[in-house]
């Protein structure tokens, strides 16, 4: 199952060490998504990661840090509607619905379904489906093994969430308490 860390959309103290920490305990791929923090900021805290680092980095806000810095791709967004023309990293969305999950998976290599459940990190940003929803998604194959859940993802949630076929983990609020 793949485990992606989504970073908090603030300037963060002491982030790269964050970011290397979460590397080491067996985070396959970090989300640097920073809606709140400027481009230089961004680059700063690139600067600063090994080339092996950036290469599990997915950028969510500037497009131009993905070649700049041989990232491993980009997460399409409404900073981000679409790939440059050329582009050949990996793609990534966020879907809020069965259907969204169901119009897009074939162009990404995954996808975020969220809230799955109440976030933490999103005061009440609550879940957007029941269990027997999830469950009749994942019988339908709709959530499969390119279906990340995101949104109140906790360690003691993940083995129900690899119950229902998901390939993946997001964790964002659960990293940061």
């Amino acid at each position: 199952m793949l485990k992606i860390a989504v970073t908090l959309p603030n300037v963060i103290c002491g982030e790269v060490a964050i970011i290397r920490r979460l590397l080491a305990d067996g985070i396959d791929i970090i989300h640097l998504r920073k809606p709140e923090a400027d481009i230089d900021y961004c680059r700063a805290l690139l600067e600063q990661l090994t080339p092996a680092e950036r290469s599990k980095i997915v950028v969510h806000d500037y497009v131009t840090l993905y070649e700049e810095y041989a990232l491993r791709g980009v997460h399409l967004n409404r900073n981000i509607p679409k790939l440059p023309a050329g582009y050949s990293g990996s793609r990534t969305r966020s879907c809020h619905s069965f259907d969204e999950v169901a119009r897009y998976k074939d162009e990404c290599d995954y996808l975020f379904l969220s809230p799955v459940f109440d976030s933490i990190s999103k005061q009440g940003y609550r879940s957007a489906f029941t269990h027997d929803e999830l469950v009749w998604a994942s019988q339908q194959g709709i959530i499969d093994k390119k279906v990340v859940a995101l949104g109140g993802v906790t360690a003691d949630k993940i083995a129900y969430l690899e119950s229902l076929c998901f390939g993946g983990v997001a964790l964002s609020g659960a990293i940061y308490r």
